[in-house]
């Protein structure tokens, strides 16, 4: 058995490690002595280590911090994100899209509506809207041309709608007075043609009911109702509240809706049963409105109804020249002096040419006025008192709408405010507005002397407008006669006008698209 054994060498400082025979196994030197040198040279050595320990662990606590800075404070996509919110009711998307078309008569507009759920309802937080012309039925033999002139309105929808949202953005097309005008038949083509187009190229879903159709006048006056109150706050409140009265001005046609109330608590108000009795149940309110749509009395069919009557009182006068196949010349009081139009009448087929309407001198708005009253038929029968016009049951707006706001939009804006009128106004300033615009001269004819030009004192910009649209004088009284006359709306009564109720486009189009999310829940969420 060996044993080890440590053994110092003389005279050394080494030690060695032996076995019990005298084998050194191993030498170890004894450690230096602990100098102030190597001291500073271990403190220096340790200190680098530990500086470049902290660098890394601070390098990745800088990552990490980083990235939840990114997280927390990364720009929200506005597109898909709510101004007025961060999460969503329960059960409901945090943003829901739109798509409504109004395919009028004069043109097809699109409205792309982005509301948020951030309450249990919609709530609009923008609007983008394009327009186009023609519409759909200025394409009575051509309904694939039809379906394409929707295309540029379509691209204005991809644009605007986040691609992860195109499945459930729903898109309606609403047809109005234009393409009810082409007949049944026909109208039903074109829409069977939008509706083929609309599947085949675009990734949105056609609502199931009513998706692609004309729409009902009844339904058109209220759709306009429901926005215009829910723009100015008037309904989808806790409490029932007082609302404004809608008039709207299209080009085949105008609707009036207004809830009628007794001033008096003592009085109650009934109204007649009839179709303009409408029943509305909205946010948990009920609402009982009179409504009517007037077809065939839009601002383009009045046109049209004031030059045949004018045409006929002509013919009436002048019996024999309707006979002699050359082109007619017929004085129009509503055209202003200096002005020609070349016009193709539908109600009397005798004649084989188009008429040509001349402009009479200035100052005959007063006739022209009578004439917009005529096309109105203010002493139809009347079988259920009291009337409007055309024999149609109203109740009177001085006795059952005396105090609440009245709306006019669409043309009854379109033909006033580019001349300066207010967006509050009374009739009495309408008329006025209206005897100036039909005293302009197109041209003025500055070689009468100045004694004997009639010319009204417009600014250059409400001249260039004027003499841009020569139905000026035409489209004013029949506004006037319309608003007047028609719905016998006291000269001392306030109006407002409007385009936009705050920033956002009057019409019926957002009380339509508030109605198709009311019927169903397009964008789902998903239970976690």
């Amino acid at each position: 058995m060996r044993e080890t054994l440590l053994v110092q060498e003389p005279d050394s400082d080494s030690i060695s490690v032996a076995d019990s025979e005298g084998n050194n196994k191993y030498a170890a030197k004894p450690s230096s002595p602990l100098t102030a040198g190597r001291i500073y040279k271990y403190l220096f050595y340790g200190g680098l280590a530990v500086v470049a320990l902290w660098l890394v662990l601070s390098q990745t606590s800088l990552r990490q911090q980083s990235s939840r800075v990114f997280t927390l404070f990364r720009p929200k996509d506005a597109a898909l994100s709510s101004e007025h919110c961060d999460v969503s009711h329960p059960g409901r998307p945090l943003i829901q899209y739109a798509l409504m078309i109004d395919a009028g008569s004069t043109g097809s507009r699109i409205h792309v509506y982005k509301f948020n759920y951030c309450k249990d309802g919609p709530e609009l937080e923008s609007e983008v809207f394009e327009h186009t012309k023609p519409g759909l039925s200025a394409y009575p033999d051509d309904p694939k041309g039809a379906a394409r002139s929707l295309d540029a309105l379509m691209l204005t929808a991809l644009k605007n709608v986040p691609v992860s949202l195109h499945h459930c953005t729903p898109v309606t097309v609403k047809a109005t007075a234009g393409l009810r005008l082409l007949g049944e038949a026909q109208s039903q083509v074109i829409l069977d043609a939008v509706r083929q187009h609309l599947e085949n190229q675009y990734p949105f879903p056609i609502i199931k009911k009513d998706g692609v159709v004309i729409m009902d006048g009844k339904d058109e006056g209220v759709y306009a109702w429901i926005t215009v109150n829910y723009l100015l706050r008037l309904v989808g409140n806790p409490s029932k509240d007082s609302t404004a009265a809608v008039f709207d001005l299209g080009g085949g046609s105008t609707q009036i809706v207004f809830e009628p109330s007794s001033q008096s608590a003592a009085e109650k108000f009934t109204m007649h049963p009839g179709d303009h009795h409408y029943n509305l149940d909205f946010n948990g309110h009920h609402y009982d409105l009179y409504q009517h749509s007037y077809l065939g009395y839009g601002l383009k069919e009045a046109r049209r109804q004031i030059k045949e009557t004018i045409l006929d009182d002509y013919l009436r006068d002048h019996p024999q020249e309707g006979l002699i196949g050359k082109t007619l010349v017929v004085p129009n009081p509503c055209f202003p002096s200096n002005y020609t139009e070349e016009w193709k009448p539908t109600n009397h087929p005798e004649l084989k040419e188009s008429v040509t309407f001349q402009g009479t001198d200035t100052g005959s708005w007063k006739t022209c006025l009578l004439l917009a009253g005529r096309i109105l038929h203010k002493h139809a029968p009347c079988d259920t008192s009291p009337c409007s016009f055309q024999g149609i049951y109203q109740p009177p707006l001085i006795d059952y709408f005396a105090t609440n706001p009245i709306y006019v939009f669409s043309y009854f804006y379109d033909r006033t405010q580019p001349l300066g009128l207010e967006e509050t106004f009374q009739l009495k300033q309408l008329r006025a507005l209206t005897k100036r615009a039909c005293m302009y001269q197109h041209p003025p004819n500055t070689q009468l002397p100045a004694t004997k030009q009639i010319l009204p004192v417009f600014d250059t910009a409400i001249q260039s407008e004027l003499f841009s649209r020569p139905h000026y004088c035409m489209d004013l009284n029949y506004v006037y006669s319309l608003l007047s006359t028609g719905y016998d709306i006291p000269e001392e009564r306030t109006l407002h006008t409007a385009r936009k109720i705050n920033d956002v486009e009057t019409g019926w189009c957002l009380g339509a698209a508030i109605a198709v999310l009311d019927d169903g829940q397009y964008c789902k969420v998903e239970e976690v």
